[in-house]
């Protein structure tokens, strides 16, 4: 790559940087308190050998008080813990300042199952690594930032039903003979602080030399400048670092199924099963789908939704 494009890429990349600042909707009238009912018993963590069977969430129960759903709807706004900077799935638009994506599109879902707006929602643009703590402090109502539901999360939050399968690649220049993660051995591998993406790139291939940095964006910024030789991440995350870089590819088969669901704090378990029923009537009308098709339709046609799982 030419120092000419290093910079310009690199400028490209700063200034979407800038851009991710926290932004929400306008604050709306309060809707009048409701009676809040009892609360309601929390089940336990699955048990779960490995993180497909921590996909395990709580069925949606008609008519079941909702205290934590009604609070929200009281507020007059969904707080959502977000990515701004992670194209296709959370990041701003630099035309519109909005913040859009296929993460964004589920919770725009639940605001308007609560609301009857879409757009009731609060953003806190976080990193990966804040993604378990403004849910265990109640910062935020939901987490939708590529959040792979695994055993050690399950611990400490809780998580809807499975909404989305990514899968681990890596992302290497266009002229890289590399086909895939086996072929970086010696190689500087960039991936986010506080991954499961991490986790596995420094546990199972111990011949790369992992480089960590606090975003995905942080991530694109070293590759651009040539301080690391590739990125790994989801499929879903590379795909937008390749829309946004001419001189990228995302190279080699998913090394990792990881299934992201929206995170929730775990004694919100109204919440959890009100989601869960948003997310189902989405996979069910087509809607998720569409919103499948308008983000990630480079990645092939949609798919069947990931199925929920309930009752283990």
């Amino acid at each position: 790559m030419t120092t000419t494009i290093a910079r310009t890429l690199g400028a490209a990349v700063a200034a979407l940087a800038l851009l991710a600042g926290c932004a929400g909707a306008p604050a709306a009238a309060p809707a009048a308190p409701q009676q809040r009912a009892a609360s309601v018993t929390l089940p336990a963590a699955p048990v779960c050998d490995d993180a497909n069977e921590s996909t395990t969430s709580y069925a949606p129960v008609p008519g079941e008080a909702a205290p934590n759903v009604d609070a929200i709807r009281a507020r007059g706004a969904l707080r959502v813990g977000v990515s701004a900077d992670t194209l296709l799935m959370g990041s701003r638009n630099p035309l519109t300042g909005q913040i859009e994506g296929f993460d964004v599109d589920m919770l725009r879902a639940v605001s308007a199952a609560i609301f009857g707006d879409p757009d009731r929602l609060q953003f806190r643009v976080i990193t990966s690594a804040q993604r378990l703590e403004v849910l265990e402090r109640h910062e935020v109502d939901l987490v939708a930032r590529a959040f792979t539901v695994n055993c050690e999360r399950w611990e400490t939050i809780a998580f809807s039903a499975e909404y989305l399968t990514a899968g681990q690649k890596v992302l290497v220049t266009r002229d890289s003979d590399a086909g895939g993660i086996e072929d970086l051995a010696g190689e500087r591998v960039c991936a986010p602080e506080g991954t499961t993406t991490l986790e596995r790139l420094e546990e199972t291939y111990p011949d790369v030399t992992a480089v960590s940095a606090p975003t995905h964006t942080g991530c694109l910024v070293l590759f651009q400048q040539g301080r690391v030789d590739a990125i790994t991440g989801d499929d879903t995350i590379l795909a937008g670092f390749a829309a946004q870089d001419p001189y990228a590819k995302v190279v080699g088969e998913a090394f990792s199924a990881e299934p992201y669901g929206i995170g929730v704090a775990a004694d919100q378990v109204d919440l959890v099963r009100f989601v869960n029923g948003v997310l189902d009537q989405s996979k069910a009308d087509g809607t998720w789908a569409a919103s499948y098709d308008r983000w990630l339709g480079a990645l092939g046609p949609a798919p069947v939704p990931p199925v929920s799982v309930y009752g283990r």
